[in-house]
């Protein structure tokens, strides 16, 4: 048998808790992952797995054989990442997961020059507010904005999204512009929840150096910022969201920032994938790639400067060394 492919089978069924999880990540049929798995259990006269019909639970055995092997593997995958340094292109299939509005108007106007620069990374995108579980469902990286709360994973910070909390024209004249976050206590929100703990979110504001959390009431709530930002348009009430994602809107006169002198608290943009000891060039293609647009982008590294936002607005596009001299030098002259 083939013991280093059977150990990344078991290792990938271990992590998975699953033969059906692990068979579709692998890219193979569960009688296939199935079979390698009894092969090895009797090539090494050992059980290594104990199958219930709810989980997968480790033997003794097992447990220690899974350290092992994630050891060898790792040691392997390391050896053979070091040729990449030596010019060997990366290749391979890549799954990654992200927010959708960060994918479609960010990562998707500029997945062309990643794939000029990586021509043998296939790239499989998953758009969700959702969070995933990457060790379970096979996620080699994901985009997370906010606190991240799982240290078993590594996590590289890429940006920070200035906030901004708006409503529409129509709310506003029904209801009034609030002055002051007391305010707040007349109005109504557009809720956010957290898919993973259900959650409501409140809202946030900085009033000099000092965090304010304030628990509004609302109707309605989602999970998915497309649809949050498309009520709050529709006046079903405020919203509190990263600043670049409502440009259209505010451009068009569709939404009002509101507080404008209590602004909420910037969001962290990273990027996270499992912990290894060496990163596999695959992903390490991606993740600096991305570090990379980030940097390019001064809306996505907590800037929300009209003059930045005025040339920068198109698409999203990421600004020009001839553009970013030109915001630093009208900047400058502006502040003068």
């Amino acid at each position: 048998m083939d013991r280093f492919n059977a150990m990344k089978v078991f290792t990938r069924v271990v992590e998975a808790n699953s033969f059906s999880r692990a068979a579709d990540t692998l890219h193979m049929t569960r009688a296939s992952v199935t079979t390698i798995i009894q092969a090895l259990e009797n090539d090494l006269h050992v059980r290594l797995l104990q199958r219930t019909t709810r989980r997968l639970n480790l033997t003794p055995d097992g447990a220690a054989y899974y350290e092992a092997c994630v050891r060898i593997l790792s040691d392997v995958e390391e050896t053979e990442s070091s040729f990449a340094s030596a010019g060997v292109a990366p290749k391979g299939r890549l799954r990654v997961d992200m927010p959708g509005l960060i994918g479609t108007k960010i990562i998707m106007p500029q997945l062309d020059e990643f794939h000029s620069r990586n021509p043998g990374i296939q790239v499989l995108i998953g758009f969700s507010d959702k969070p995933v579980d990457l060790i379970q469902d096979g996620v080699d990286c994901v985009i997370r904005v906010g606190a991240l709360q799982d240290s078993s994973l590594v996590a590289r910070k890429v940006g920070l999204f200035a906030g901004i909390t708006a409503a529409s024209p129509s709310y506003l004249e029904q209801h009034g512009m609030p002055e002051t976050i007391d305010d707040l206590s007349n109005h109504t929100a557009v809720l956010y929840f957290s898919a993973l703990t259900g959650r409501i979110s409140d809202m946030n504001f900085v009033v000099g150096e000092k965090q304010v959390n304030v628990k509004m009431t609302g109707h309605v709530a989602f999970n998915d910022a497309e649809s949050y930002i498309k009520s709050g348009v529709a006046g079903a009430g405020l919203i509190q969201i990263a600043r670049f994602m409502l440009l259209p809107y505010l451009r068009s006169g569709q939404l009002v920032e509101v507080l404008p002198q209590a602004k909420p608290q910037a969001l962290p943009v990273s990027l996270v994938y499992p912990h290894n000891r060496h990163l596999s060039p695959k992903v390490r293609a991606f993740v600096d790639w991305v570090s990379e647009l980030f940097s390019r982008c001064p809306l996505l590294s907590g800037g929300s400067d009209p003059l930045i936002e005025e040339m920068y607005f198109s698409g999203l596009q990421p600004l020009t060394v001839e553009q970013r001299h030109a915001v630093n030098v009208n900047y400058c002259e502006a502040m003068r």
